[in-house]
């Protein structure tokens, strides 16, 4: 796929997000398809996302913005050792890890993150009721 054709939905996302979070969804972008080429992005969600095979429902990485933070979300970043201690609890099995507008993007640390990701992808979709249920547990016990 070109490139013009890859970065299309993180355009048409820009359009949609305040100037100050370009810069640091643009080098999220760059980090996540430098990681893992083998990614198709679409707008999904409301937010660009990444997947494998059009399987949009079992994405892999996402973007989104808060009004104070660029959001680098994994749908099952409950499976992710977080070796930083960057990831906060989203839903049960969502991680996240935010970025202030305009920080510095440590391109090498998030590809790490987005391969790890990447590589639990099947054991999360051949396992994917219990460890959805054993994080449901989780997160209901640490509210």
């Amino acid at each position: 796929m070109p490139d013009d054709d890859r970065t299309e939905p993180l355009d048409a996302y820009l359009r949609t997000v305040d100037d100050a979070a370009a810069p640091t969804l643009r080098a999220l972008d760059a980090a996540i398809r430098r990681a893992a080429p083998e990614l198709e992005s679409a707008i999904k969600y409301r937010m660009p996302t990444y997947t494998l095979d059009g399987r949009w429902r079992q994405w892999v990485v996402a973007l989104s913005t808060t009004k104070d933070a660029v959001n680098l979300r994994f749908l099952w970043g409950v499976l992710l050792d977080d070796p930083l201690g960057v990831l906060r609890a989203g839903t049960s099995t969502q991680k996240t890890w935010d970025f202030p507008r305009g920080a510095e993007v440590d391109a090498e640390a998030v590809g790490r993150y987005v391969r790890e990701a990447l590589d639990t992808r099947d054991h999360f979709l051949a396992n994917d009721k219990e460890i959805s249920a054993a994080a449901r547990a989780q997160h209901a016990e640490d509210r």
